[in-house]
């Protein structure tokens, strides 16, 4: 039987990184409710490029309707994530997604969500720059002057 010889990859060991859920820092994002966090686990989502971003809602928050340019591909983490597609928030469009399920989201697609039935943690894969638009400025916590 033959050995493999060792040979040293191109990418440098240096790149090789694991996150940890202990180690996932939580932050407010501007463009959400002031309850929810993101976290940044890959990337720059400011930036052109891949990146992985979690977010944790906690139960009862609405995330009212609003788009994103880029194409998304959401994995739920915990919690049961519920997204409806449309301009204005309709609890009848609402779906219903358990962990482990896989929602792969147009860009430029108005949806929104609650946390109807607790917290979720939903994982977003995409190639940035991240977009947030909201469909009625109104919705916006960036826009609130108080």
């Amino acid at each position: 039987m033959a050995i493999p010889k060792k040979t040293k990859s191109a990418e440098p060991e240096a790149s090789f990184k694991t996150i940890l859920p202990e180690d996932i820092d939580w932050k407010p994002f501007a463009a959400f409710p002031p309850a929810v966090r993101l976290a940044v686990l890959v990337g720059q989502p400011s930036e052109a490029g891949p990146y992985m971003i979690r977010v944790r809602v906690p139960s009862g928050v609405k995330l009212m309707p609003h788009r994103h340019p880029e194409d998304r591909v959401y994995t739920v983490i915990s919690g049961v994530f519920y997204i409806g597609l449309g301009d204005e928030f309709d609890v009848d469009k609402l779906e219903a997604y358990p962990p482990g399920a896989v929602i792969v989201l147009p860009g430029n697609t108005s949806h929104f969500h609650w946390a109807k039935s607790g917290e979720y943690i939903a994982q977003v894969t995409a190639i940035g720059p991240l977009g947030f638009e909201y469909v009625n400025s109104k919705d916006d916590p960036r826009n609130n002057n108080s």
